[in-house]
């Protein structure tokens, strides 16, 4: 009997000690980047397809924004702990732009789960002579909010009468 509760702890604390690079990464969920826009993505498809919502707090006009719709696609957990990943949002509703980023999930050694993405953004102008001005890139570093679940970014977006957003 004294073998079975040896084994019986031994297996407890060996499977609570799990290394960073064992921990999986979920996109699913709510995420905010260092300038505070939130984006909430949806469960995983089984091909890997996500859809979700993108709310900014970053705007090309500095005009009001409105949760706009993304979509996009990852490696299966199952391939990899860290995957990586691309989506795309339309800003649609208030900017001719469209962004798409591609990054990589990452949990780190306190268990926080980041997504370290890159993105272009494009935006439309009124001629090839205006072309070089129509991209710009950057990072952006989102860390997972925990809250209840469900669509919350409808809520959270700022009305348009006193929003002031500031201008990319």
């Amino acid at each position: 009997m004294e073998s079975g509760a040896f084994t019986l702890a031994l297996v407890l604390a060996l499977s609570t000690c799990v290394t960073p690079a064992e921990r999986k990464c979920q996109l699913s969920g709510l995420w905010r980047n260092e300038q505070d826009s939130l984006m909430e993505i949806s469960a995983l498809a089984d091909d890997g397809g996500f859809q979700g919502e993108y709310l900014t707090r970053v705007t090309l006009a500095g005009g009001c924004t409105h949760v706009s719709p993304l979509r996009g696609a990852q490696h299966q957990p199952s391939e990899a702990a860290w995957p990586t990943f691309a989506f795309t949002v339309w800003w649609d509703t208030f900017s001719n732009a469209t962004t798409v980023f591609a990054g990589q999930c990452f949990v780190d050694a306190s268990g926080r789960e980041m997504l370290s993405t890159m993105w272009l953004l494009r935006e439309a102008v009124g001629s090839l002579e205006e072309d070089w001005k129509a991209t710009r890139v950057g990072r952006n570093v989102f860390t997972r909010k925990r809250i209840p679940k469900g669509k919350i970014l409808h809520s959270l977006s700022p009305s348009c009468e006193d929003a002031a957003l500031p201008v990319l």
